[in-house]
């Protein structure tokens, strides 16, 4: 081989030898630009994806606690009004009103003079709150929980204390009603000092439209002589006596056979059965 044929077959060499690593840098950094397209192809709809759905959250972020709010506002609403309160065997009998007006802890509660002298726990209630559960706190003045109540099902809830037993909430509406038969009777009219002041009858004759008659008796107060009922009838759970000039006083029951005139006043009057 002479040397210009072996300065060529160098250079073919070479040249071959060249082209052999040029293909194969082209073959790796082709393959990395084709996965690193791939890792973008794959990533990308993912991230925009995210994107969407935080900026859907951020422009709504109430959505996500408006159920648990709305939850809350309906039991709070739910509880507004009369509830009645009292021990299983439905022989002690009081009354609370709940209400929106703010309290320590939660929102004001009015409970019936009567309540404390019949459970001694209620005296320092003022205040209430739903808890998380659905449970009802009754709270003191410095929104601490006296008594706590579960949700036995809509409109009543039940409790316990050693001291005073099983508590029965139930609302006005769930709470049963006493009927005109239940209240035919004596019955004695007293002062909130427990004095009677006057006995009637609560008869089951016909009095006029909607309405049975009564009978006073002799030695009548001259409070009620002046009112002078001849009448009485049952209204939405109240008992009213009514007079023959169209006057009336109504009465809530405020413990099993004693009633209260309502609305409350600083002398209280009671209906008390004999």
């Amino acid at each position: 081989m002479t040397p210009c044929h072996t300065r060529a077959s160098v250079t073919y060499m070479n040249a071959y030898k060249f082209a052999i690593v040029a293909a194969f840098a082209a073959s790796l950094f082709g393959g990395a630009a084709f996965a690193q397209d791939l890792a973008q192809t794959n990533t990308q709809p993912k991230t925009e994806q995210n994107q969407t759905l935080e900026g859907s959250a951020a422009e709504n972020p109430q959505d996500q606690n408006a159920p648990s709010r709305s939850g809350a506002e309906d039991a709070v609403n739910a509880m507004i009004g009369g509830w009645e309160f009292s021990n299983a065997d439905h022989n002690k009998v009081c009354r609370f009103t709940f209400r929106t007006e703010a309290a320590p802890g939660g929102r004001r509660v009015d409970v019936d003079k009567t309540c404390a002298g019949l459970f001694p726990s209620t005296k320092d209630i003022s205040g209430w709150a739903v808890d998380n559960y659905g449970g009802l706190r009754l709270l003191d003045k410095q929104g601490e929980a006296v008594i706590e109540l579960t949700e036995a099902e809509s409109g009543m809830y039940d409790g316990f204390t050693p001291g005073e037993g099983r508590y029965i909430l139930q609302s006005a509406a769930a709470a049963p009603m006493r009927s005109a038969e239940d209240m035919i009777g004596d019955w004695v009219i007293a002062r909130g000092s427990g004095k009677a002041i006057c006995t009637l009858t609560l008869a089951n004759s016909p009095a006029g439209v909607d309405a049975l008659a009564l009978r006073l008796k002799a030695g009548c107060d001259p409070l009620v002589m002046r009112f002078n009922p001849n009448a009485w009838r049952m209204d939405q759970g109240e008992l009213v006596l009514l007079s023959a000039r169209g006057q009336s006083w109504q009465f809530e029951e405020s413990e099993p056979n004693t009633w209260q005139r309502v609305p409350e006043s600083a002398d209280p009057i009671l209906l008390v059965r004999q």
